[in-house]
């Protein structure tokens, strides 16, 4: 018994594991020279789900591994740039799927993460993706706009899935969806 619980226990960790978001690439906007990554990177090592940070000054990207067992928290990554005074011109997240349906307006939970996919073709998603978030201020306005012609949901705008994905009542906590495209 104590055998198939054991294999039970590790079966779900395995799965689990499976659908986390592993890692993700930032592009910073107006970065003039090296002390302007230094100061990002300083900031981005000081968040505590993040275990590590590259920097490609050339391309002004920073490759960011997280620590596994904790969800990141993409808002707070953005904020941690803007406050060493840049902003984010693109945010990609590297993320595992197992058989996972997507199209247009599908709305995914992994693991307490919600995704709002936009601007995709009915697929089916398995092993690791890269995914772009396009919540207004991880990409310029200019795609935020474009991107809101392929969805009529409130929730692109407010960030929040009360607003128009799920029903609740006026106590219900409000709950983040990021909104990605492949």
């Amino acid at each position: 018994m104590k055998k198939i619980l054991f294999i039970i226990s590790a079966v779900c960790i395995t799965l689990a594991a499976q659908s986390q978001i592993q890692k993700a690439e930032i592009q910073a906007g107006g970065l003039t020279c090296s002390m302007c990554s230094k100061s990002i990177s300083t900031a981005l090592k000081n968040i505590i789900f993040i275990a590590s940070v590259e920097t490609d000054i050339n391309n002004n990207l920073f490759s960011v591994t997280f620590k596994p067992g904790i969800q990141p928290d993409f808002d707070l990554v953005k904020k941690k740039v803007e406050d060493a005074g840049f902003s984010v011109a693109g945010f990609w997240i590297y993320a595992r799927f197992n058989q996972q349906q997507v199209t247009n307006d599908t709305h995914l939970n992994m693991n307490g993460l919600n995704l709002h996919f936009l601007h995709v073709k009915q697929q089916e998603l398995n092993g690791e993706k890269k995914i772009q978030l396009v919540d207004k201020d991880f990409v310029p306005g200019k795609k935020y706009k474009s991107l809101a012609a392929f969805t009529a949901m409130e929730c692109f705008k407010t960030g929040m899935m009360t607003s128009c994905c799920q029903k609740t009542n006026a106590t219900a906590p409000a709950h983040r969806i990021y909104h990605v495209t492949i």
